[in-house]
């Protein structure tokens, strides 16, 4: 393989793992942080237990995603050292805010939490979780604000072959991060209450404290029913941005050859993109219209059409994403968006008609649902980044552009063994971590006992 699609499969392999941490340390905190609440509010010492269970688990998710993020940033240099030159003088700010703010507000706070259980009052101590429950959330939207430029640039002018700062509130307002940015975060919310679901799930099928957590649970379906109804809403608001911002992503979300007027939503099809044609396709009328422009009847412009006006602009070249990949990968994520909304929605039936704790079945889904929600992310990673294909920058830079220019494939390949087989531990690591501590349910607790996190 040439550098440029090794480099590709490494920033491939490193974002998605690190980003099996993200959503969930994003939805995970904030439960944290609701839990705790609950114990100030009420004084009830199961909170508190449940607070120290989820919160143990919590830091070590923390700390997998801060050391999977740090590797990450490593190929900006390494592999993509012309990307970086390009972007350098945008992404310098909303980088060193996210790391300078929000990232060592976090960090600083968590240290102050965990080993302030008898140290802090508890006001001050509960706020601690909310300043880092609040600061995840704030690291991440910096970090989308990146990421929203690379998708649709604003802000900024050309000087010599670099893209130049020139107006930070346009990066701030970027219509792709306003609608970008609740998806995501929402997204982490499904992700953290799934796995609060899942795990309490787990201990009440063990008969491990199923009174205490029963109601782990029950705060958890709350949480990610209201977060799966609102990613909805938001992943609608975004694919109508798509429409107008980033027309050919659409196209390949749809498998959509030819343009259409009204145009209807592909639910199944079977992507033959070398001949552009979508064989053996199932297709709602007039429903991609709603989904693009909120009627029956709009138009919805198709690849060829697409590739020829960036042909005209832009010169001879393939400026077709990968459909299959992004086609698939979209309805994996909404087809899982639906499931978590379903799953979440049941259990709040079961809960009202007090089945909750007695329904077997539904608990050992919701264990799966656990595992589910990092397809579910991975699968929307996937259509935001290979939708943008082929520019790294859309419309301004190429990928095959961005590639640092002295690479070698020899040296690639070194990394890229290097850093799958680390993460390959990690990941092993993790999933042990989480298993041992999990399994030892909510630590014991006597009201005017304090332990410390890191002792239990």
């Amino acid at each position: 393989m040439e550098a440029l699609e090794l480099a590709r499969w490494q920033f491939g392999i490193t974002t998605v793992y690190h980003f099996i941490f993200v959503p969930l340390t994003l939805g995970l905190s904030v439960l944290v942080a609701i839990l705790q609440s609950f114990y100030y509010k009420t004084g009830d010492i199961g909170y508190k237990r449940l607070t120290k269970y989820f919160g143990k688990l919590f830091v070590i998710i923390f700390t997998l995603g801060i050391v999977t993020g740090i590797v990450q940033e490593f190929q900006f240099g390494m592999n993509w050292s012309e990307y970086s030159r390009f972007v350098g003088d945008i992404f310098g700010i909303p980088l060193a805010i996210e790391a300078l703010m929000a990232f060592f507000i976090e960090s600083t706070f968590l240290g102050l939490w965990i080993f302030g259980w008898t140290r802090l009052s508890k006001a001050v101590h509960l706020a601690c979780i909310w300043l880092v429950a609040v600061a995840s959330n704030l690291s991440a939207i910096w970090i989308l604000m990146a990421n929203s430029w690379m998708q649709v640039p604003v802000g900024y002018h050309l000087v010599d072959g670099r893209a130049e700062l020139t107006d930070f509130i346009a990066i701030l307002m970027n219509e792709r991060l306003l609608v970008q940015m609740p998806h995501v975060i929402l997204g982490g919310f499904i992700t953290g209450g799934m796995f609060v679901i899942g795990l309490s799930a787990w201990m009440i099928i063990r008969n491990k404290q199923p009174e205490l957590f029963l109601r782990s649970a029950k705060i958890a379906l709350v949480f990610t029913a209201v977060a799966s109804l609102l990613t909805a809403t938001t992943g609608h608001d975004q694919a109508q941005e798509t429409v107008h911002t980033q027309p050919m992503k659409m196209a390949a979300m749809e498998g959509l050859w030819e343009t259409e007027e009204p145009a209807s939503f592909s639910m199944f099809a079977i992507i033959n993109q070398e001949e552009g044609v979508s064989q053996r396709e199932i297709r709602l009328p007039y429903m991609l219209s709603v989904l693009a422009h909120n009627n029956l009847t709009s138009e919805v412009r198709g690849l060829n059409e697409l590739q020829a006006e960036m042909e005209e602009i832009h010169g001879p070249g393939d400026y077709m994403p990968p459909v299959a990949i992004v086609y698939w990968s979209f309805r994996i994520m909404v087809g899982l968006g639906v499931l978590f909304i379903i799953v979440s929605f049941y259990g709040l039936w079961l809960w009202w008609r007090e089945k909750l704790q007695n329904h077997t079945i539904f608990l050992k889904t919701t264990m799966v649902m656990m595992f589910l929600t990092f397809v579910a992310n991975t699968a929307g990673w996937i259509v935001a980044e290979m939708g943008r294909q082929p520019w790294v920058v859309y419309e301004l830079l190429l990928t095959a552009d961005g590639v640092s220019a002295s690479v070698f494939e020899s040296s690639i390949w070194i990394s890229m063994t290097a850093f799958t087989l680390l993460y390959g531990i990690l990941a092993v690591a993790a999933f042990y971590l989480v298993w041992y501590y999990g399994k030892q349910g909510a630590p014991e607790e006597q009201e005017g006992k304090e332990t410390n996190l890191h002792t239990y």
